[in-house]
């Protein structure tokens, strides 16, 4: 988590040594929800190892995975966070995990007395906005082949380890298209 904040590069050692004591770790086991859709999202983690979905559940009660978050990524229901309203997305450890989890609180009040802080959280802010308007342009203009082919180059590592629903509603495909998608990709 400090080379993450070190990439900054303008946060100073005591800064980031403040922010890393707002933090406490945290084990995740398959499955457990960091935060549920309808709850307001009061923590940010930093994700040490493990693999989380976000998802959300359509009117139609189907569930919706639109994004996973990977080692060394930060994660929060992040709409919930900035607003203090219920979230609309559920977010869940699909292995073991292990985080480094903030209250909101604390960072706030952490926040207010450094402008370095503001930097980041705005720098944080556009990331998040770049990797949503990049995932609306995939769908838009990648199939379905694409898109995982860039999720297998981008976590080789990790793309074995979703488990195939969970990846097919992402790539916003049945499991049988994946299944045909991944057995022409490895031949």
């Amino acid at each position: 988590m400090e080379a993450f904040f070190n990439s900054f590069g303008f946060l100073q050692p005591t800064d980031i040594r403040q922010l890393m004591d707002c933090f406490s770790l945290k084990q995740f086991n398959k499955n457990d929800f960091f935060s549920r859709e309808g709850e307001i999202c009061t923590e940010v983690a930093f994700i040490r190892s493990g693999i989380f979905r976000s998802f959300y559940l359509s009117d139609q009660g189907d569930d919706i995975t639109y994004c996973f978050r990977f080692p060394n990524e930060m994660m929060a229901a992040y709409s919930s966070f900035i607003t203090g309203q219920p979230s609309v997305e559920s977010l869940q450890a699909i292995t073991t995990a292990e985080v480094l989890i903030a209250r909101k609180q604390k960072l706030d009040q952490l926040f207010a007395n450094n402008p370095n802080w503001i930097k980041v959280l705005k720098i944080i802010a556009e990331q998040q906005y770049l990797e949503l308007e990049k995932r609306m342009f995939q769908f838009q203009k990648e199939r379905a082949l694409q898109r995982y082919e860039r999720l297998l180059k981008e976590q080789p590592e990790y793309i074995r380890q979703i488990p195939l629903q969970y990846l097919a509603s992402y790539l916003g495909i049945t499991q049988r298209h994946l299944s045909r998608i991944r057995k022409s990709v490895n031949n």
